[in-house]
């Protein structure tokens, strides 16, 4: 599975160890930025990036990472065919999957913890969308107003 990541300065030191981590656990990533920290830039530039991104390629998934997590998640949800959620523990990030079929995780930089990181990301790209009649019919409600 290929993986876009991005983080603003916020995010910055975490995006770069949880590389580390989805490398070794052989996924494929693409860093959409910021490459380097940068302590003025701005969040919608990497959660648009990684949005877009995601959207061109169906069975891929998306992390984004800023202070709070909530304006990469506002940013990628801009974008037609994202279901971005921000996920604070591990049962935010499986209902986001099962339930919504997200296919973007946003955290928050400032507050999460590498090792809590890893844990809601993997949870996250471990769990499968469950396709029940109701969670299909309310992701098509929501692209209906895309």
């Amino acid at each position: 599975m290929k993986i876009y990541i991005g983080a603003d300065h916020a995010g910055f030191k975490l995006k770069e160890r949880l590389k580390i981590f989805l490398i070794k656990s052989k996924y494929s990533i693409i860093d959409l930025g910021n490459k380097k920290f940068q302590k003025n830039d701005d969040y919608p530039i990497y959660g648009y990036k990684v949005a877009k991104a995601v959207v061109k390629n169906k069975y891929s998934r998306g992390i984004l990472i800023c202070g709070s997590g909530q304006g990469v998640c506002i940013t990628a949800n801009k974008v037609n065919g994202i279901r971005a959620a921000l996920a604070e523990n591990i049962k935010d990030a499986y209902l986001a999957r099962r339930d919504d079929n997200c296919n973007i995780i946003c955290l928050q930089g400032r507050y999460t913890s590498l090792k809590k990181a890893k844990i809601i990301i993997k949870k996250f790209l471990e769990t499968e969308f469950k396709p029940l009649k109701r969670y299909k019919r309310r992701i098509s409600e929501i692209k209906r107003l895309e």
